[in-house]
């Protein structure tokens, strides 16, 4: 009978796991379903790119820097909470078409206004950062 309890995992109240199956065994910190799951909502909210807006990206020189991305985030923040889907982005010179309930960008034009360009399938447009500024907004 005791062998089997020995195989039991106990959670003491350290928050650190033992398993007296394997005395020598490590003894590592307890992971929370609470954190766990704040880490999994986290990476959901990430902005992520498409192929196609990568491919588009390094067609076109276009590069977006760790506080842009943030702003990008930010923008499609604001998208969602007014029961935005399709979002053009414009942002200091760039455009970029977001898919808001994926948080995904999905197309990117690096210069606004070239070529007469012409955006389709969106309910909604965000001035993001400078552009934002620029018209006092």
């Amino acid at each position: 009978m005791n062998a089997m309890i020995d195989r039991v995992t106990l959670h003491s109240s350290t928050g650190l796991t033992a398993n007296r199956a394997f005395p020598g065994a490590q003894r590592v910190p307890a992971t929370s379903f609470a954190s766990v799951l704040t880490s999994q909502l986290q990476e959901s909210r990430d902005v992520r790119f498409s192929a196609h807006a990568l491919q588009r990206m390094r067609e076109r020189g276009v590069t977006i820097s760790p506080p842009e991305k943030a702003q990008i985030a930010q923008a499609l923040n604001e998208a969602e909470s007014k029961g935005a889907r399709e979002t053009l982005l414009l942002m200091d010179g760039k455009a970029l078409v977001a898919s808001v309930p994926n948080r995904t960008i999905i197309t990117v034009v690096s210069e606004i206004g070239e070529d007469n360009t012409v955006f389709t399938n969106i309910d909604s447009a965000v001035l993001v950062g400078n552009a934002a500024r620029a018209h006092n907004l």
